[in-house]
């Protein structure tokens, strides 16, 4: 399996690599994975000039976060799910004293809390008692399956109807996951939260679909965190936990994959340089 950081224009010959490639991509703002698989694929196939060439992922990404998505190509794929069980690391982004239906920014807020239990002190403290094996609810509007149905379908049925999502409460089981590391990098009291997470990042097709909710006028505090976790955690999950242990609401502000395995952040290529990759 071939890791290609940093290197010039790949072969023409998909046989040059018996083991497939591996392309760790910063996954842009507002683009969903299967964004990102769709645009490396019409340009490897095209490079290579192989109509049936495998090119998947290793660990789908929330359309609102950005970061490590390990896009695997030929021989590569078969090891996907190897690559996909790695533990990760996140920073997050967590405003406080608001929630939305889909814990994060997509969905408008749907109910607001009292702030009287959420500072850095009580941050701090309350913290470690996330670390360790736990169980999880993953969120509804997740790529979860529910008898063959992804969670995320019945979710959006029942909002898009105006239906409490409260009715599907109990379709999700408990995961078990391990949060290993946490640690809060800031707390600012007085954040104006709504910011995008990478404003460099050019509008496109592909980032239109997905709504983003603009909360810059909510002055809700927001706490940066830094979680090193197992495969399968929701971090949007653990701001709902979060907010829930301070007495009040949360939800997921920002977020940004900056490991995956060994894949570090500061190793990954951007969108368009890995598509400069195959010319």
């Amino acid at each position: 399996m071939t890791p290609l950081l940093n290197t010039g224009p790949l072969s023409h010959s998909i046989d040059d690599y018996p083991s497939g490639i591996v392309l760790p991509i910063d996954k842009p703002y507002r683009w969903t994975s299967a964004d990102v698989i769709r645009k490396i694929k019409y340009a490897a196939i095209r490079h290579f000039g192989k109509k049936n060439l495998k090119v998947g992922h290793a660990g789908t990404l929330d359309p609102l976060a950005t970061g490590i998505l390990i896009v695997c190509i030929g021989n590569a794929t078969k090891r996907a799910q190897e690559l996909q069980d790695s533990d990760k690391e996140y920073v997050a982004g967590i405003a406080f004293g608001a929630t939305t239906p889909s814990y994060d920014r997509e969905k408008e807020i749907d109910a607001r809390f009292p702030l009287d239990g959420v500072s850095e002190e009580a941050l701090r403290s309350v913290l470690p008692s996330f670390l360790g094996e736990q169980d999880q609810v993953a969120p509804l509007f997740s790529a979860k399956s529910v008898d063959g149905i992804r969670a995320y379908e019945r979710a959006r049925k029942l909002y898009k109807a105006g239906k409490p999502l409260s009715e599907a409460e109990g379709l999700l089981n408990t995961s078990r996951i391990k949060i290993s590391e946490l640690e809060l990098l800031s707390f600012d009291p007085l954040a104006l939260s709504g910011k995008p997470t990478r404003e460099d990042l050019p509008a496109s097709a592909a980032s239109s679909r997905i709504n983003v909710i603009e909360t810059s006028g909510e002055g809700l505090p927001v706490a940066k965190v830094r979680i090193a976790c197992s495969k399968g955690t929701y971090i949007r999950a653990f701001a709902r936990d979060l907010g829930e242990a301070l007495g009040s609401g949360a939800f997921l502000d920002s977020l940004c994959r900056t490991r995956s395995g060994n894949y570090i952040i500061e190793d990954a290529l951007s969108l368009e340089d890995a598509l400069k990759l195959f010319v």
